[in-house]
């Protein structure tokens, strides 16, 4: 598509001629090499640190009894309630403090402190729905809680975890807020931040932006359309015996 064909009437849904040199152009009248690569190191940190804590706070709040269990339980859901707005300034000025302002960590460090409540719950209630025959026979033979978490738990559960794995590679994606907070380096822009640095700069280059996006977001088609059937099976399994 060219600039022409921008406000057509009617819209062309699919462009003719079809300008595959728009791609090319995009991403190379910026650095999206580097946008990318700082997107990837974001994504992997918070991918692993939200599956591996979220999993182990799951396991504890469903097959561990412990005093308090549920209450502690209940005050973390009830935190869902709290706006994110509510806490944007205070993390920002502790993070500020810790002398992290203008690096990754602020993006990453959080998914290692629990991995989000929302993932927390989802895990819980299909580790719920697993038999605690197993737990028992595991236990008769000498395993602790972490074999048990580890051999018993992850493998049976291997449907939610890749559904809250597909939920934390597309928030970290196509996060933007936190990246415009936390980066002010050009350097450690990441591709959301790319985007709008690009239209900012070239806002009348509609082709280009409209190919720079559709670039961008490829990623996500791909890596839903791999785990789709992984999604649907964890969602409704939750959903039907959570």
């Amino acid at each position: 598509m060219n600039l022409s064909q921008i406000f057509t009437m009617p819209p062309e849904w699919i462009p003719k001629p079809f300008q595959w040199d728009n791609f090319h152009r995009a991403l190379t009248v910026l650095p999206f090499g580097t946008f990318f690569t700082n997107t990837l190191i974001i994504v992997a940190g918070v991918l692993i640190g939200t599956v591996l804590t979220s999993s182990i706070a799951a396991f504890g709040f469903s097959r561990i009894q412990w005093k308090g269990r549920d209450a502690v339980f209940g005050i973390l859901m009830s935190s869902m309630m709290l706006p994110a707005a509510v806490t944007l300034i205070p993390s920002f000025l502790g993070w500020k403090m810790l002398g992290f302002y203008d690096t990754f960590y602020p993006l990453i460090v959080p998914a290692y402190f629990g991995g989000g409540i929302f993932n927390i719950f989802l895990l819980r209630q299909f580790y719920l729905t697993i038999p605690r025959d197993f737990d028992e026979a595991a236990f008769v033979d000498g395993a602790t809680y972490f074999q048990i978490y580890w051999r018993i738990i992850l493998p049976l559960s291997r449907s939610a975890i890749i559904v809250v794995a597909l939920f934390s590679f597309l928030g970290s994606w196509n996060d933007f807020m936190g990246p415009l907070i936390y980066l002010k380096s050009d350097s450690l822009f990441t591709l959301a931040l790319g985007l709008q640095m690009f239209q900012g700069s070239y806002s009348a280059q509609w082709d280009l932006l409209m190919a720079a996006s559709a670039a961008v977001v490829l990623p996500c088609v791909i890596v839903f359309l791999v785990g789709q059937r992984y999604f649907l099976e964890g969602i409704t399994l939750t959903g039907l015996k959570g």
